[in-house]
Parts: structure tokens; sequence; C-alpha cells
């Protein structure tokens, strides 16, 4: 049997779970890491039709590391060797000079200094293992990020009692610097000129790195392209040429005006944000780095500070082949890129982070301290200057919450609420559990405090719902309404004052999803990096119009925003494209056209509209005839003379 503390990788979990041994034992959780990238090309291979089962992994995804939890808390894989308990703190260690020696051991040397570990046969370390513990004497490390596990709470006792803090001062919001700015000024604050200019110059780079002349394109034609964009999103059609259809009923006669089609196919083409000589192996996102680090700079400039804020997982929908992409059973996008979000509650975006794997994690520390999925948010709380000093209160759900990361939390000035697991709940810290509440009547709540002031209560609502926090305890006691079967009418459900905070106020990140869902840029690209590049184009439409709302009264809705924005671009840097030759007069061949010609209902003869007192000539519209006459069809609306007129409504 397999060391269950070894690194594994997914082939290698799914055999051992073929083993006798676990066939009555369920998996609670299964977390697969993104393989390692060979050549990131530029478009896809093709797409997915399926996907989510385990014959569709391809063979770097079963080669990839992986982590399985089963229900009895075995684990199995990646980082299991690794169990750092919840009373111990990581704490940010001073800048050490070259000859000295740490002062204690650190987290992955304590966690297996006291494992043995066999000898592989082949007289040397394996190549996994080499990848899970690299060589600390030549690996660079940043030791302002440096972490040692510090005992705060092995004491850590608890009681039946309520949680009682001092509410800390927290500056009204104030939003009237952006009082005065135009949907447009706003929006620029975010794609603002600096990020135009790098577009326009790596653009140029990329033309000459595939060898094709210079486009020349200007700051007024990608602003127009990038309308073209917003408009897409609120006036969607099959594919991008149909906006340039001669035909009535798909024709954008606003964008036609202002961009050839060829035009925004060739800029569309170009579009880059890095020179592609200069790759970066270790960052599978390296082709839009420049544009996520501008973005999440801006965001931060203008974040106007909330004290609540919420952390959660966005999805961004792609089904192509990316070692990035990650598949999420039971989301609304279950397929594409994950970002870690750190948003108001209100929506607005103030950092995020795309999820790559091993290769995209900065600092292994913060990942053992505190897990992958919540180490994301302790670096965007120490990048969020210059209001890292605010007493923030910061809600997320049960797969951030842990009893550490709300102990960093706190010591850091900040505060935490959010729904844990029972299996993070500690065996000390006497709660029902979900089986014994779920026998009590709806209402029923049972909670403790620890000696630290973290509290954990476990209310009975249609379900069992725990909630940890730092921040809000149980009083004062409100009433939400439930309708009762067994009464058969609606009744008052006794509730924790901080189940109702978690209810106001999670759900930032949800709200900007929604918010970007319903108006997203609808033009869609073989590129792989095309679905986060618009996704960032549309999450700053979303906060620009977040902070016109909270600035300007009355308030406008998303799509009178984008609008403003769009039209204004093509309005004013689009160029009415120059017709070529003398146009056709003839007219086009559709099947509309054709079934309105040969329907035989009122075709009727008619003379042409007068010019400067004279009957307009208007060619035959037959072909094979070059006949110039005063006569045409009115229900045709085309030029025919008498010969041809009972031909051109006849089928040969």
């Amino acid at each position: 049997m397999t060391n269950q503390h070894e690194p594994m990788s997914v082939a290698e979990i799914l055999e051992e779970l073929q083993r006798d041994e676990f066939q009555d034992i369920d998996v609670a959780e299964l977390f697969v890491e993104p393989p390692e990238p060979n050549i990131l090309s530029d478009e896809d291979s093709a797409d997915e039709d399926e996907g989510g089962m385990i014959d569709n992994l391809s063979s770097r995804q079963l080669a990839a590391l992986g982590e399985v939890v089963l229900t009895n808390n075995i684990r199995m894989g990646v980082g299991s060797e690794i169990e750092v308990p919840y009373d111990v703190m990581p704490q940010e260690l001073a800048a050490h000079n070259a000859d000295e020696q740490p002062p204690s051991t650190s987290i992955s040397e304590e966690s297996t200094a006291g494992s043995s570990v066999e000898p592989s046969t082949s007289g040397g370390t394996s190549r996994k293992r080499k990848r899970l513990q690299p060589d600390q004497s030549q690996t660079p490390t940043n030791a302002s990020t440096q972490f040692q596990p510090t005992n705060f709470s092995f004491d850590r006792r608890w009681k039946k009692d309520d949680l009682f803090t001092t509410a800390h001062h927290f500056p009204e919001s104030d939003f009237t610097k952006y009082r005065d700015f135009s949907p447009v000024e706003l929006f620029q604050l975010f794609f603002d000129e600096e990020l135009f200019d790098l577009m326009i110059n790596e653009i140029k780079k990329y033309a000459a790195f595939k060898n094709v002349p210079d486009p020349n394109i200007t700051k007024a034609e990608l602003k127009c392209f990038f309308g073209i964009l917003i408009i897409s999103g609120y006036n969607s059609l099959p594919g991008k040429r149909y906006y340039w259809e001669t035909s009535d009923d798909v024709r954008n006669h606003l964008i036609c005006k202002s961009m050839r089609r060829n035009r925004f196919t060739q800029i569309m083409s170009l579009l880059h944000f890095v020179d592609s000589t200069r790759i970066d192996r270790s960052d599978k996102l390296w082709k839009l780095r420049p544009l996520i680090d501008k973005l999440k700079i801006n965001f931060g400039v203008n974040f106007v500070p909330v004290q609540q804020l919420d952390f959660d997982e966005s999805m961004i929908a792609y089904y192509g082949r990316h070692s990035c992409k990650q598949f999420i059973r039971g989301k609304p996008i279950r397929f594409g890129y994950k970002a870690w979000c750190l948003n108001t509650f209100s929506g607005y975006l103030v950092d995020f982070s795309i999820y790559q794997g091993r290769t995209g994690s900065t600092d292994d520390a913060y990942d053992k301290a505190f897990g992958k999925s919540a180490a994301p948010l302790v670096r965007m709380l120490n990048d969020l200057e210059p209001c890292k000093v605010l007493p923030y209160h910061i809600y997320f759900d049960n797969l951030f919450t842990g009893l550490n990361l709300l102990s960093y939390l706190r010591d850091q000035n900040f505060h935490g609420t959010g729904t844990i697991r029972a299996n993070r709940v500690p065996k000390d810290c006497k709660l029902c559990s979900p089986n014994e509440i779920k026998k009590k009547e709806r209402g029923f709540y049972d909670h403790s405090v620890s000696s630290d002031n973290i509290i954990i209560t476990r209310w009975q609502d249609n379900a069992p719902v725990t909630v940890a926090s730092t921040i809000h305890g149980i009083n004062p006691l409100s009433h939400v309404k439930r309708y009762s079967r067994k009464e058969k009418k609606t009744v008052l459900v006794k509730r924790p004052s901080l189940i109702g905070e978690y209810n106001k106020f999670m759900g930032g990140t949800d709200l900007m999803d929604e918010n970007v869902n319903r108006y997203r840029v609808g033009i869609r690209s073989k590129k792989w990096w095309w679905p986060i590049f618009s996704w960032c184009l549309d999450v700053s439409l979303q906060n620009a119009w977040y902070l016109y709302n909270m600035a300007n009264r009355p308030r406008i809705t998303q799509l009178e925003f984008k609008r403003a924005i769009a039209v204004y671009y093509l309005q004013t840097f689009g160029t009415e494209p120059q017709v070529g030759g003398r146009p056709s007069l003839r007219p086009q061949s559709t099947p509309a056209f054709e079934e309105l010609r040969y329907d035989g209902l009122n075709h009727i003869v008619i003379e042409n509209e007068k010019k400067d007192g004279k009957k307009k000539k208007r060619r035959c519209a037959r072909a094979g005839c070059k006949s110039f006459m005063r006569t045409s069809c009115k229900k045709c609306a085309v030029g025919l003379c008498i010969p041809c007129f009972l031909p051109f409504h006849t089928r040969n």
C-alpha cells in the first residue's frame, strides 16, 4: 500500500481508492493541481463538448499532483504530510543576514522532522519528492514574507458565553470626489491612458514578432475597438461579422460607420500586453500580467474604504484547453478560470488573483499556514495600502474559514466572520453535533466562545449552519420568517446576530458576478487569454458604474452606463469607412429577398421618384440586362424595365 503521506499523482490516488479497504469509505473532497505547462500556445486546440468525468482527464492531468480527503478524515496526496494545527499562528519574521541561522525550525521542517521516509530504490530522491521539498539553501526567499509557527493558543479554552467586543471607529465612505465624473472618465480611471499606450506599443512588437507589416493602430482606433466590445455585451449577435452585415435585421449602423470589419479583426488578432520574446515560464498568465497588475493598482487606488469586505471565488467561463482551467461541480459556470476576489459587500472589486496552482504560489508558508484557498486573502490584505490600518470586517464561506485565519485577522486589527465546516471545529469546543441539532426545532442554537474571543455558533434552520466570528456575537437576537409545514403557516424563528450579519454582508462577489454576466462582452476568440481579458474589461466597467451610482443621484442602470461609454467612443473616435468605386445598384441575393421576389403577390410597376424635376433612372435588376429605365417594382424596390418585369419574378 502506498504511503498516504507521500505526494501522489491523480492516477495514483485513483488507483489507491480502488483497493478493498477504501470501498466502504466515501470521498469528501478531491483537489487536483493544474499540471505543469509545456508550451502555452496563443490559441486552443479545440473546444470541449463534455468534461468533469475521470475518463475526460488527459495524461498531463492524471500525472498532476492531487490530494483526497475521505469521510473518515484520512488524507492522501499533496500536503497531507504537513498538518498545521488551527491553534498554530504564523508570524512574519524580520530580515536575517545571510550568515545568520533562523531562530526556529520552518513549518516544512517541523512537520516532517518526526516522519520516517523510506529511501528510494534507485538510491536517490524521486522527482515528485524533489518538487514538493525544494532545497531551501538554493531557493531565493523574501525575508519579509517568511513565516514561523508560533504557539498562541494551545491552551485555548472554550466556555458557554456570548462574544463581547468593542466597536472600532470606521470613517464614513466619501464618494464626493467622483461626483463630477462622466461615465467615460470613470471608466478611464481603470483603463487609463498609460494602459492604452502599453497596448499600442505591444501591438507593434507583436506585429514584428509575427513578421507582418506595422498596422499603425492609433489610440483612437483602440478606443473605438473597446466601444464595439462593450456594444457586443448588450447587443449580442451569433458572430462578430454580423455587425457589418448589409441586412437590416442584424446590421449595426453605428459600428459600421465607426470602423471597418477587417480593421477590427486585425486589431483583435494583434492585441497584446507583453513582449512575446520575454516568456516567464513561472507565470502561466504571463501574457496578461502587465494588464492584471495595472488593473489591480487602479482598483486599489480608486477604492473608497468600506468596512464590510467579502472574499470569495469567481469563475470565468472557458471551455478550451489550458492548465489553469478548473472544474467545479454545482457552479453556474462549471468550466473556466478561477479567480479569488476581494469585494465590498456592494460588489466593487478591490483586488483579485487568478488561480494557477503550485506555480502561481508566491509563498509556500502562506499556503501551509492558511491553505491554498485562504492564503490569497492574506496576501491581498497585506497589499491593501494605504487603507490597511482600518478595522475591516471580512466575510467568507466555509472554503476559507479556519481558526488560524480568524486569529491572524484579529491580530492584524481586522475581524473575520464565516461559515465553518464541521471537521474544522476543535474537538474541545463542545457544540451539538450536526446530527443532534437536526432533531431540534428550528431556531435552536448552541455556541461556545474561546479564551481568545472566537465564537462558534451552530444554528438549526432548514439545515444546521455553523458560523465562526471574532466580531459578532449571539445578541441581539432577531427573528426571521419561515414556513412551517406542521402548522401550515409562516412562523417566526429566532436567529443569532452573527448569522444575520453574515447573510447581510456576504455576497459581494456574487453580486459582481451577476453584474458582469448580465452584459458581458459577447465577442469570442480562440485565444486562451481572451476570456480573462474580457472579464477584466467587464469588471472595470462594473467598478466604474458602482462609483458613478455611489456619487450621483439619481442612479442609472448598468445598461445606460455602458451605452453612454460605447456611443461616446464610437461617435468620437470612429472614422466612417470610405467606399471605394461606384456602389452596386443590384439587390443583394439573400434568402429573405428571394422569398419576397417569387411570392407572386402585389408586384406592381411604378414610376421612379423624380429628382430635379425629372424621373430618376435606375439600372434594371435582372441579370444580363444593362438598360436604364424610369420604372421599378414597388414591392421589391428595385429598378426593372417592362420586358424584364415578368421574367424577374418567375423562377426558372
